[in-house]
């Protein structure tokens, strides 16, 4: 490895290293609250495990176009952007693809999944309202005792931002090059017992590579209401709409393409395009019993519906997915004597869904057949009991415990012939001779799988603002309807388990002299990966070792300046033999880079203006699981400014990959051949935003 590659990782851990925070204003309170841990909440420093966060100020700062710019900040994580609102996601993992990585992480908002956990998806993040968030809490690592299945690798949870106090009304106007505009707008009161705020963000984008463009909508309406008689009720409507047309790999024998400014800009997928749209409705009622223990009852319907091309695959199919929720989660909190406290808890889900993949081009390599490859109908079922304790041991010890039970049931039904043909029963054909057809549709069938999640943790507070936490876990995911009942030729109908990680992370976090930081390590091992190998072959049985050290820190530099950056070194392995698709028990898993850092260098140059330069290094990672092909990784660099006029006027300017390096956001290598998402060249926003 260069020296050049080394530096960032160097310089972050030189400083204890990572953390969430720009600017000293923002800066870790080890006593700040946070929920996402424990679904209530609790101080960072009683904390027993991690969590990064993403505050308001950052949020606002930041204008980001995507989330990947805004979660990069947290250490153990890396994004990788498709194109428009498309991504891949690692969160102490490899970057996951393929039909088993829409489950492998939880997406949240205030606390309750974006999708169902039987219909994942890998951009799922993108139907979050991160542009007008009041914070992003991550968890790195399991979270199943608390949150169940997906929460395998970790869980995002995108907190809606509260009503203001007194009137509030802001607008943002952003434009940038290739015809980008953005607007985002917000209205926010209390009147009496009645509080409210209403957000919305809009996006207009040419795009800045061929075929492109980009348009989508994000409202989110939140209104809290306190009763006379101490109850309290939030209540939240969301909505998402997108509609991008869709640059797609370029597919290339030069594993350095991506170097050509002027082949980055082009799209040899014209007709991929993605349409999606999604709403969500939710009201908490916490109700304090007369014994003083809470009730707290969460209603929750959601509605998601997408359709978009597979340009990714040789067959190009087009997908038209959808699913309908309704559920509870239900959660009785006991304060006992002592310090202890103990949350009792059931989630309750019932989902519709269906999927249908349809290829429009000729057959393709014999068996991948023209017209319909599935069409089925699923209903799900989610009961989860689980209970949740901590325990004040002694006076400097605190443990937490945790156990969750799950069950999952789906009832499928195929729409069309079932079996390794085509869609009305004939055979598949190549060279005037009848094969399978790639594509496995199971008949009508019931399916159930039944997972238990456990969780220990250990804080000992060393000093009042300093603690050593541990953490041992067990994250898990059922199969979702994909890995099912979208099979292949090669595989066995009902030959799949539920995914399960086991993990055991120490850490320490802490404030010195104004200086706070967090520094974790962790070992996890997983079993039943579902993964999609480079020749496209689904694998159903993997196993993997993932271990690392992840470190966060935000550094005051006198009354103007701070440091604040996020480093982690990882190793993500293969723990089995596949020699059909190239896995060696000790390979690196591809598209695993050990370090990932982010660097901060902040200045509050006035009262309500700030100036930040942003280091973001990614190291290189092999794209196949042989080995055999690599990524050699690269560094970016931004300018973001943000300062107040006047009372009510505020303007901003960025300037993103300032040294306009050439390099890919993503990069593989499949189908024999090296395909890339190319990292967009230098380009400025200009913006605007207005109180009134």
């Amino acid at each position: 490895m260069s020296s050049l590659r080394k530096l960032p990782f160097l310089i972050a851990l030189a400083s204890l290293s990572a953390t969430t925070i720009v600017s000293a204003e923002t800066n870790l309170n080890l006593d700040e609250l946070v929920v996402t841990g424990t679904r209530s909440e609790t101080s960072l420093m009683d904390l027993a495990g991690n969590t990064g966060k993403v505050y308001e100020e950052e949020i606002d700062l930041l204008n980001a176009d995507h989330i990947e710019e805004t979660l990069l900040r947290i250490p153990g994580m890396n994004l990788q952007r498709g194109n428009g609102v498309e991504m891949t996601i690692a969160l102490r993992s490899p970057v996951l693809t393929g039909p088993g990585a829409g489950g492998a992480f939880l997406f949240m908002e205030d606390g309750i999944a974006l999708r169902s956990a039987a219909f994942g998806n890998n951009n799922g993040l993108s139907e979050a309202h991160f542009e007008q968030a009041g914070g992003i809490e991550v968890i790195r690592g399991p979270g199943s005792a608390l949150y169940g299945s997906n929460a395998v690798h970790g869980l995002v949870n995108v907190l809606t931002r509260a009503p203001s106090n007194e009137l509030e009304r802001k607008i943002d106007f952003t434009a940038g090059a290739d015809d980008l505009l953005k607007l985002r707008g917000t209205v926010s009161d209390t009147v009496g017992a009645h509080a409210y705020r209403v957000s919305f963000s809009g996006v207009d984008d040419g795009g800045w590579r061929d075929d492109s463009s980009l348009d989508q909508q994000k409202l989110t309406v939140r209104h809290d209401y306190f009763s006379d008689n101490g109850d309290s009720f939030k209540t939240v409507l969301s909505a998402f709409n997108v509609n991008q047309e869709t640059a797609g790999f370029i597919k290339t024998s030069d594993e350095k393409a991506y170097e050509s400014g002027s082949l980055n800009r082009t799209n040899a997928d014209e007709d991929a395009y993605r349409d999606w749209r999604s709403i969500r409705l939710s009201t908490r009622w916490d109700h304090e019993m007369d014994n003083g223990n809470l009730l707290s009852i969460t209603p929750y319907i959601r509605s998601n519906e997408m359709e978009f091309r597979q340009h990714y695959l040789p067959s190009r199919a087009i997908e038209e997915n959808e699913h309908d929720s309704v559920g509870a989660q239900i959660a009785y909190y006991i304060d006992l004597e002592g310090g202890h406290s103990v949350i009792f808890g059931t989630d309750l889900e019932y989902t519709d869904g269906s999927l249908k993949e349809t290829q429009d081009i000729p057959d393709t390599f014999g068996a991948r057949q023209q017209g319909v490859h599935f069409d089925y109908d699923v209903d799900a079922i989610t009961i989860a009991p689980y209970v949740h304790a901590e325990w004040q041991l002694a006076d400097k010890w605190r443990a937490t415990t945790g156990l969750r039970f799950e069950h999952v049931g789906y009832d499928y039904n195929n729409n069309i012939a079932d079996g390794t043909t085509k869609a009305d029963g004939s055979s598949c054909m190549s060279m005037a001779v009848p094969v399978p057809c790639k594509y496995l549709r199971p008949a009508d069938r019931d399916d159930s799988f039944n997972d238990w999640s456990p969780k220990l943790g250990l804080v000992y507070r060393v000093a009042e603002n300093q603690s050593i936490f541990a953490n041992l876990s067990r994250g898990h995911r059922a199969p979702q309807t994909t890995d099912l009942y979208r099979l292949q030729n090669q595989q066995v109908v009902g030959d799949l388990d539920s995914e399960r990680a086991d993990s055991l992370e120490i850490g320490i976090r802490g404030d010195f002299q104004q200086i706070s930081y967090e520094v974790s390590a962790f070992y996890m091992k997983k079993k039943n990966f579902f993964l999609r190998d480079s020749d496209g072959l689904n694998v159903t049985d993997g196993k993997t070792k993932h271990k690392g050290i992840e470190a966060s820190i935000s550094i005051p530099l006198g009354e103007q300046f701070d440091l604040a950056a996020s480093a982690t070194f990882a190793e993500h392995e293969y723990d089995f033999d596949n020699a059909s698709s190239g896995i060696e028990k000790g390979n690196d898993v591809d598209t695993a880079p050990k370090i990932i850092s982010n660097v901060r260098l902040g200045w509050n140059f006035k009262a309500g203006s700030r100036a930040e330069l942003e280091w973001s290094h990614i190291d290189d990672y092999f794209l196949d699981p042989s080995n055999a092909h690599e990524y050699e990784g690269h560094n970016l660099f931004n300018l973001r400014v943000n300062t107040q006029v006047t009372k009510n006027l505020a303007i901003h300017g960025q300037i993103k990959n300032i040294l306009d390096n050439h390099y890919a956001d993503r990069a593989d290598f499949a189908f024999g051949t090296y395909r890339f998402f190319p990292g967009r060249d230098r380009n400025i926003e200009l913006g605007a935003s207005y109180s009134f």
